[in-house]
């Protein structure tokens, strides 16, 4: 089993937008990124393709998803203010499957310790003591 811990693609900045936050759509920065990031992250075997229910999570991921055949599996464990207990209660029941979880920069701090950039990827394998570990990093496409 592979985890793929994948920060949202670029969509702006929270306090340029009006309106619910929720509903942001990625920049065209971003909608690069998440083109680039499905010929990238497709070459992991994904079996999986699970995502925030906020848009900008969404699509994130949908060109990858599109790529390898896959629905896009929308979980709140992944949106913003999801616990670290929420977040890998759902890695558990991933079991051997191989997955992209895309989420926000705060579940990635507190899966691991640190935000990472926008777009960019962590590639995990689980602990045996329910927790993740750091296999490769993959900056964010350009």
């Amino acid at each position: 089993m592979t985890v793929l811990l994948l920060r949202h693609a670029w969509a702006g900045h929270r306090q340029e937008g009006t309106g619910d936050d929720r509903l942001r759509p990625l920049d065209e920065r971003g909608r690069r990124q998440a083109e680039a990031l499905a010929g990238l992250l497709s070459g992991y075997g994904v079996e999986r393709v699970l995502t925030s229910p906020l848009v900008r999570c969404r699509r994130s991921v949908e060109p990858l998803a599109d790529a390898v055949g896959l629905p896009v599996e929308e979980r709140p464990e992944l949106a913003e203010g999801a616990s670290r207990a929420e977040t890998l209660a759902l890695v558990a029941e991933l079991g051997e499957e191989t997955a992209v979880l895309c989420t926000h920069g705060d579940v990635v701090a507190a899966l691991l310790g640190e935000e990472s950039e926008k777009g960019s990827t962590w590639v995990l394998d689980p602990g045996s003591d329910g927790g993740l570990s750091r296999r490769e990093y993959l900056p964010p496409p350009v």
